[in-house]
């Protein structure tokens, strides 16, 4: 359920994205007269609309998750309000000038944020994010925590490059599609290949272990 949460205004954004698509003349009619009635600049080109919608859709929704996570715990985690800069500045941006090149690289810009704080966590203040959220149930070395920490900052690189890459070489519709099944396809498998190496290196660790308390 939980990720199902984290993943409400993405399956928002592309859900309305793909109703839009198959009605462009009223998704403009639509964002016209919504514009029109806040005193904004209306005239939406029916070919520019679905991802405009979209775009509204997800600032709105990404407001909400923040206003029920507030409600629900009384705070709010730091890379939240990140994730809702972004979307309120890149998302504002693409309105305003009608340029999805804006909402195409926030999802790059966050990836990116969090491997600096990784990174920069563990370097700059000795404090390993990864081990932070995994210790209560995973139990390993420092060393193996250090590479966890690094492949994930490395992971994020990647998967920011391979959004801009999208976002940049195919068409509005595949980047939309990436954006859901593609990073979750990417996330899945980065797990899984995470969760095969720790395993083996936590039975080589056992087992290092276990010769060292028999030979004494």
């Amino acid at each position: 359920m939980k990720i199902l949460f984290d993943l409400f205004p993405v399956i928002l954004f592309f859900a309305t994205f793909k109703v839009a698509e198959g009605r462009k003349e009223d998704t403009a009619q639509l964002l016209d007269s919504l514009f029109g009635a806040l005193g904004l600049p209306a005239a939406f080109a029916p070919d520019q609309a679905p991802i405009l919608l979209a775009t509204v859709v997800v600032i709105v929704a990404t407001f909400a998750q923040i206003a029920w996570v507030w409600f629900r715990h009384g705070k709010v985690d730091k890379m939240l309000w990140v994730s809702l800069g972004l979307i309120v500045v890149l998302g504002g941006l693409t309105l305003a000038l009608r340029d999805d090149t804006f909402i195409k690289w926030k999802p790059t810009v966050l990836y990116w944020i969090f491997a600096c704080v990784l990174v920069a966590s563990a370097t700059l203040f000795g404090k390993n994010l990864i081990r932070a959220m995994l210790e209560a149930q995973i139990e390993a070395p420092d060393h193996i925590w250090a590479r966890l920490n690094l492949a994930w900052a490395g992971f994020f690189v990647v998967l920011g490059g391979a959004n801009l890459f999208v976002a940049m070489s195919f068409p509005t519709d595949t980047w939309v599609n990436f954006k859901l099944f593609g990073t979750m396809g990417l996330m899945f498998a980065f797990v899984v290949g995470q969760g095969v190496w720790l395993n083996r290196k936590l039975d080589q660790v056992a087992a290092a272990g276990s010769k060292e308390t028999d030979g004494q």
